[in-house]
């Protein structure tokens, strides 16, 4: 029987078999070549601290805000134990139903989901199993999902040609983020992260200068790179609040902070009664898939998914690197315990391969 790495409790993993039923005649099979998880949203539901357990966030009544969940639509398991971990997967069709004319037996496919070794899928009008063309890397192909919000938030910060940019938190997001700065004409991009090897992943695709925030006055060393002027844009994609202080501290004057991290609850770090009170810097809290885009009707998610599989399948911009490390299935378990949850130190994004 094929296998999957599923959530078995909070923090803790598990490969399990699971049973693959027939094709429909609209579906396709894939075997299932590489994988990855996420890093951020997927990671907090692994802990047991997402925001959407007890309440959901409303937008079909147009309210907008987090409201209360009914009793009896929260679940008593939080889905452990049946929760088939993963974002994105690379693999190939192995089957495919009488009404699919798009795809045929053979072709390499890109699509969202679990870390397993097939999957069934809808390959009639699905906008989201991506073909790939020849020559496309996978490790490009799994980092669909965090360039969308690493492109977000460079159209929301208005990157424009001649600014000096720094990038806040060097994740897939962040890591993307510096290298679409380049890309948008940006004449300067600085990248911050305590972690070393990141930032030298960064540098190594084009970044101008790398600092570490747990050892120096970030805000400061932007200022003096910058000639006491600042950065004119700052991409935050680590949600921490000690960032985002720093961040308001190396900004220039009338810059602009696109806040692209999932944040939680601040518990400290933040003084808005600082250098944000005195140098009019401007905020906005940048989500790629939220709609209206802040450009609607020119602008929309759909429009910044192409893009970004445009540049990705081009290889404008190169996911080598970001994709560390990578692990062979049969040692995801350990690898997501370890590489995404216990030591993020050790990796930027985790690949998982069959």
């Amino acid at each position: 029987m094929p296998k999957q790495l599923i959530a078995q409790a909070p923090r803790k993993t598990a490969i399990t078999t699971y049973e693959d039923r027939d094709i429909k005649p609209n579906e396709v099979k894939v075997r299932v070549e590489h994988a990855s998880p996420k890093h951020g949203s997927e990671l907090a539901g692994f802990r047991g601290e997402s925001p959407h357990t007890a309440d959901y966030f409303d937008e079909k009544d147009g309210w907008n805000l987090f409201l209360p969940r009914d009793p009896k639509d929260i679940s008593t398991d939080g889905g452990f134990g049946r929760w088939n971990l993963g974002n994105q997967w690379v693999g190939v069709i192995i089957e495919a139903g009488s009404e699919v004319t798009e795809y045929k037996v053979g072709d390499r496919v890109c699509c969202y989901g679990g870390i397993r070794e097939t999957h069934i899928v809808n390959a009639v009008d699905n906008y989201y199993l991506k073909k790939m063309p020849e020559g496309m890397s996978w490790k490009n192909a799994v980092c669909f999902d965090p360039a969308q919000f690493a492109f977000g938030g460079i159209r929301d910060a208005h990157v424009r040609a001649g600014d000096r940019v720094a990038v806040f938190g060097l994740g897939a997001i962040g890591q993307i983020a510096a290298q679409l700065a380049k890309m948008a004409g940006a004449s300067w991009v600085a990248v911050v992260d305590p972690i070393e090897g990141r930032r030298q992943v960064a540098i190594k695709n084009g970044a101008d200068a790398a600092y570490d925030p747990a050892n120096e006055d970030v805000g400061l060393e932007l200022k003096k790179a910058t000639g006491k002027l600042g950065v004119d844009v700052i991409i935050e994609t680590s949600a921490s609040e000690f960032a985002l202080q720093q961040s308001l501290r190396g900004l220039a004057y009338g810059g602009t902070i696109a806040f692209v991290g999932w944040a939680r609850a601040f518990k400290g770090g933040l003084d808005l009664g600082r250098e944000a009170h005195f140098n009019n810097a401007k905020i906005v809290f940048s989500r790629a898939c939220s709609e209206p885009n802040p450009d609607y009707p020119r602008w929309s998610w759909r429009r910044i998914e192409d893009v970004c599989w445009e540049i990705l399948s081009a290889g404008r911009i190169d996911c080598e690197d970001i994709i560390s490390p990578v692990v062979p299935f049969e040692q995801s378990a350990e690898g997501y315990e370890q590489y995404v949850d216990q030591r993020p130190d050790q990796s930027i994004k985790l690949g998982v391969t069959f």
